[in-house]
Order: C-alpha cells, then sequence, then structure tokens
C-alpha cells in the first residue's frame, strides 16, 4: 500500500510515518507537510533516506500540491491541521483554512480517481465539554473553540463526501495525545521541558480540567489497524481511558523529572476552557478488537526519558520563535499569579 500522510513532519504525523515504515515493509509513503513552526523535518529524522518515504513540501490547501503528492497513492491518512486551542483564540482565520479548506482540496483530488480510504484525523474536543459520562459517536457535535469548531467543520465536510459522492471516508476522534517529537506548547511536554529547566508550570485555573491521556503510539496502532481493515463505520473515537485532571498530570510529571513542587503557578484559565472530555470506546473495540495498550505512567516515564535524551531538539526549539509565543501567552499571567501588575 502507498499512503499520502499530510501533516507528516509534524508530532501524531511522524510517529504514525515512523510506525508504518518500521512495522510495514512492503509499504510506502509519501508525507505532504507546509512544515510550518510545528512541522520539522528533524521529527523524521532517520526516515528520510528511506527509499521507500517520498517527502513533499506543500500546502494541503494547494490543489496543485495536494495533487502531485497524491499521485499513486492509494489511502490519504489527513494529519495536517493548526492544533492548538490557544492559538486558535489569537488566529482563527488560519485554523478555518488548514482544517476546513485544506480537508476540501484534499477530499476534491481524492474523488478524482478510485481509492482504498481517505482518513480524517479529528479530536475528541469536537464534542465540547462533557460534565458526565463519555461522548458517543452518534452524539451532536458542540464545540467551544475556534480550533474544535474548525475541526468539527473540516470532519463533516469529509462526511459529506461519503454521503455526497460514495467517497470512502472514515475520521477518528482521539483523545488527548502525548509522546515523542510532540511541540512544547502542549501542556504534558512544555511542562516536562520546563522542570527539566527549572522553570514554572504555569496551571491554567484551578487545575481541575480532565482529559483522557492517549500514548501517540497507541493512537498510530488504532489508525493502521483502520486502514488495514477498512471498517464502514463512518466514525470511530480513540481514547485509552486514562482520565486525569491538569492538576494530577502536574503531580506526576513533578515525580518523573524530580521537579521542585514550588514550580507550579496557578494562573488565569483561558477563555472558554472546556472542563472535561470523555469518550466512549466501545465501537472501535467491537469492530477492529483495538484498545489502549499504554498505561498513563508508563507512557509519561517513556515520554520524559525520551524529553531526557533530545534535549537538542526541544532546546532548539525553544530558542526561536516559540520564546517569543511562550512570553505573549504567559509572562503576564506569571506576573499576576506573583501578585505583580
Amino acid at each position: 500500500m502507498r499512503l499520502l500522510v499530510t501533516g507528516g513532519a509534524g508530532f501524531i504525523g511522524s510517529n504514525f510515518t515512523r510506525m508504518v515504515l518500521g512495522e510495514r515493509p512492503g509499504w510506502s509513503v509519501t508525507v505532504l507537510d507546509k512544515l510550518t513552526y510545528a512541522g520539522r523535518l528533524e521529527n523524521l529524522a532517520g526516515l528520510l533516506e528511506d527509499p521507500r518515504l517520498t517527502f513533499v513540501r506543500g500546502d494541503i490547501c494547494d490543489p496543485a500540491a495536494a495533487a502531485g503528492a497524491m499521485r499513486g497513492c492509494d489511502a490519504v491518512v489527513n494529519f495536517a491541521a493548526e492544533t492548538h486551542v490557544d492559538r486558535s483564540i489569537d488566529d482563527s482565520a488560519s485554523f478555518v483554512r488548514t482544517d476546513v479548506e485544506g480537508v476540501r482540496v484534499l477530499l476534491e483530488e481524492f474523488r478524482k480517481e478510485h481509492r482504498a480510504l481517505f482518513l480524517q484525523v479529528s479530536t475528541d474536543e469536537v464534542y465540547g465539554s462533557v460534565e458526565e459520562g463519555r461522548s458517543s459517536e452518534g452524539d451532536p457535535l458542540e464545540p467551544r473553540s475556534p480550533y474544535a469548531a474548525s475541526k468539527a467543520g473540516g470532519e463533516l465536510l469529509a462526511a459529506s463526501y461519503r454521503t455526497t459522492y460514495g467517497t470512502p471516508v472514515v475520521v477518528t476522534r482521539a483523545s488527548n495525545n502525548y509522546g515523542p517529537y510532540q511541540y512544547p506548547e502542549k501542556l504534558i511536554p512544555l511542562f516536562l521541558t520546563n522542570a527539566m529547566d527549572g522553570m514554572p508550570l504555569p496551571l491554567y485555573g484551578d487545575g481541575g480540567n480532565r482529559r483522557d491521556w492517549l500514548h501517540v503510539g497507541d493512537h498510530c496502532r488504532a489508525l493502521l489497524l483502520i486502514l488495514e481493515s477498512l471498517p464502514s463505520e463512518p466514525v470511530l473515537n480513540v481514547g485509552a481511558g486514562e482520565e486525569r485532571t491538569n492538576r494530577e498530570v502536574t503531580e506526576a510529571i513533578l515525580a518523573v523529572t524530580g521537579a521542585d513542587p514550588s514550580l507550579v503557578r496557578y494562573i488565569d484559565d483561558r477563555p472558554g476552557h472546556d472542563r472535561r472530555y470523555a469518550l466512549d470506546v466501545d465501537r472501535i473495540g467491537e469492530v477492529l478488537g483495538w484498545k489502549a495498550r499504554v498505561s498513563f505512567e508508563e507512557g509519561l516515564r517513556e515520554t520524559a526519558d525520551w524529553y531526557r535524551r533530545n534535549r537538542r531538539w526541544w532546546e532548539e526549539i525553544r530558542s526561536g520563535d516559540f520564546r517569543r509565543y511562550y512570553e505573549s501567552a504567559y509572562a503576564d499571567r506569571l506576573r499576576r499569579s506573583r501578585g505583580e501588575t
């Protein structure tokens, strides 16, 4: 099988590409990536020399780039997206462009030929905040941030192509991922790297927001299984059942890094911060026999070890544009947390 993996130089996309080339010797991969701030060729280190991998720098919103990269591919796995909620609050336009218009461009090219599957990778955030119970695939979508709304728009567009044109589409909605190569703006890599450098851990609100934490390797195994099984289900939730508050995650990070608890700073919450996400994953278990293998404790320990061994990878990031982003996002909040004006 030949895959087009869009966003394949990003966090989940690079882990997925690594798994495919490592575990499916007869497969080949074309990676299409714009190489924005979170997409880095360094994430594909050790793979670029593999003759089964073709890298194309390009934007999924560009029809010519999409057509060229998709030529000869049997299936598309679309990871390409703007993904950070905080950034979407300040710049919703780029999220709508990539997460909706980019999906449309890919779908238009995909349906020109008979291909096996268009796999649209989405998020549990499209369900909105879930105070009790768990979100099932048939539940209404109630996104509450520009990021979540753009992802909902992209997956609804993909579903419309399935209905209107008979395009073979499967949408996956995954819970919070963590693991190697995650850009350090997200909670776990941000707090791990800050703890390793003795910097404050800026915890939003009261730290009581709850998420289900899914190791990226488990997520990638689910996607690989979907590609091989070609299920008829239009939507599948992918979660680990490892629900933790952000405060509990922070405490676990302090434990694995040995950092001083005084580094934790409770700061002003972000606007519209969803309190809880939780997924019902019975369907993917029943249809495909998939379930998460990696416990949160094991996965966090392995992730912390990876960031320790790969300081050069994240120190390079933190020395560039990330520093300006970090200052704009946290400097004032951290000053207020200390009672400064």
